[in-house]
């Protein structure tokens, strides 16, 4: 019980020293912030030298008048320096585009990547039937490296369907999984060729693993294109509402596409064939003497 107590007491008392130091540094008197916040100064005094006991409603509002997320004040860890929460907050108000440039800009001067291993692990992105499997594994012959498709080493590690994966572990429990093949892969294997799934874009950080450790290219096509290839492929379902499924299809694009464009490099496989579009790919990929 003592010992609860005492951590509490040092916990309120990191608290307040947080909220004292993030005033400050805006240049903020207690007053100010009372007034922002909608929080007493006798409250805010309180609370400043570890004896109140806020709600989590409270600290929000407070939170917010010093412009900072909440975890800014709760957080268990020393304060972060203050060049890194300005940096977070300046990358907080950039815009789609601007985070895909200030996030190459830092990989290429801090992100300590071997530059050659890197080439030598080429992983392609894109919607269902821009050509990943039948381009990826023609470029890894072409290449003399291993062909690999995540989503069938999602299956073989984990021993069922990914649908199978989906009904019992939900989305959830696919990307644990995406991200332990993905990892697996990158430190057991040096050189390849991979396929990974249309949606992995869409999970920040198995992305950002993706795009640090793999030469990435992004093969696009048109929706109808797109459409008509999965349909070769054998699914019909995209037949049964046409016109919705077109809708649908585009506005994933829509939604990808800023996210797409953050790979090294872009293949457009509308109306060309096979042959044609393979030798785009090869062209877009690394020399093959870093491969």
């Amino acid at each position: 019980m003592h010992s609860t107590a005492h951590d509490d007491g040092a916990f309120l008392s990191a608290l307040g020293d947080r909220v004292r130091e993030l005033r400050a540094r805006r240049g903020m008197t207690r007053k100010i912030l009372a007034k922002d916040s909608g929080v007493s100064e006798r409250y805010l005094a309180q609370l400043e030298t570890g004896q109140g006991n806020a709600s989590l409603a409270i600290l929000r509002r407070i939170a917010r008048a010093l412009d900072v997320p909440l975890q800014a004040l709760i957080a268990d860890a020393p304060d972060d320096p203050a060049e890194l929460t300005q940096a977070v907050e300046l990358l907080r108000r950039l815009g789609p585009e601007q985070l895909g440039e200030a996030h190459a800009l830092l990989l290429k001067s801090f992100g300590a990547v071997d530059a050659e291993a890197r080439a030598r692990r080429i992983a392609l992105t894109g919607l269902r039937g821009a050509g990943k499997t039948t381009l990826g594994s023609a470029l890894a012959e072409r290449l003399g490296v291993p062909f690999i498709e995540l989503d069938r080493e999602i299956e073989r590690e984990s021993g069922v369907s990914l649908a199978t994966i989906f009904d019992f572990y939900g989305q959830a429990g696919f990307r644990r999984m995406e991200r332990r093949c993905l990892d697996r892969i990158i430190e057991e294997r040096p050189r390849f060729v991979l396929a990974t799934g249309g949606s992995i874009v869409s999970e920040p950080a198995t992305y950002e693993r993706l795009l640090a450790a793999c030469y990435t290219i992004w093969l696009k096509a048109a929706p109808a294109e797109h459409m008509e290839r999965v349909v070769a492929q054998g699914d019909m379902r995209p037949m049964a509402g046409n016109r919705e499924s077109m809708a649908d299809l585009q506005r994933i694009l829509t939604g990808r596409e800023p996210l797409y464009r953050r790979a090294d490099a872009e293949v457009d496989t509308s109306g060309k064939p096979a042959s044609e579009a393979l030798e785009l790919l090869v062209a877009a990929a690394p020399a093959k003497g870093s491969v």
